[in-house]
């Protein structure tokens, strides 16, 4: 008996990790800091805890799921529709066809992979908004965005690693 139901209940919990983290992370990274010009620069959480889910537990973080959370994050912060599930969904198929190469190699491996994936998805978020606005924006915020977003990946790294062997190693 305690293995049946509660069991099940227990699995589905472990099983929604990933996706909680990353909401969590995406709802902590839109908590307003008061800073000037820190909303542009902002370092984009969820995109961390994409990368290393993807890579290492697809199967609990479907692109279907990357699309949705990427609509979430428009909606509650107000950026056009559509803008952030095209840079979520992009990340997942560039991670998802390197997974096998990132899922042998050392943290400094992860991470230099990590700040390609993050430059490559500030640079189609730049592009995409300098199309929305039919002029050449500035890259510097995205390029800024970009560069916080790489250095702070190491200690939420950390986190995703301890979280995946508390609650999802098989």
């Amino acid at each position: 008996m305690t293995g049946g139901f509660w069991g099940k209940i227990d699995q589905a919990g472990r099983n929604i990790a990933p996706l909680a983290v990353t909401v969590a992370l995406m709802l902590i990274g839109m908590a307003p800091l008061h800073l000037p010009g820190y909303a542009a620069i902002a370092p984009a959480l969820p995109l961390m805890a994409l990368y290393y889910w993807v890579i290492h537990r697809p199967d609990l973080l479907r692109p279907s799921l990357a699309f949705g959370l990427g609509l979430l994050q428009d909606l509650l912060s107000g950026t056009p529709l559509g803008m952030t599930p095209l840079i979520y969904v992009l990340v997942y198929w560039g991670v998802l066809t390197q997974r096998r190469f990132f899922l042998g190699t050392s943290f400094a491996m992860l991470w230099f992979g990590f700040a390609l994936i993050a430059f490559g998805a500030g640079f189609v978020g730049w592009l995409a908004y300098s199309i929305l606005n039919l002029r050449l924006l500035l890259p510097d915020p995205a390029l800024m965005q970009a560069l916080m977003t790489v250095v702070l990946f190491p200690p939420f790294g950390w986190m995703f690693m301890r979280i995946h062997r508390a609650f999802l190693q098989h």
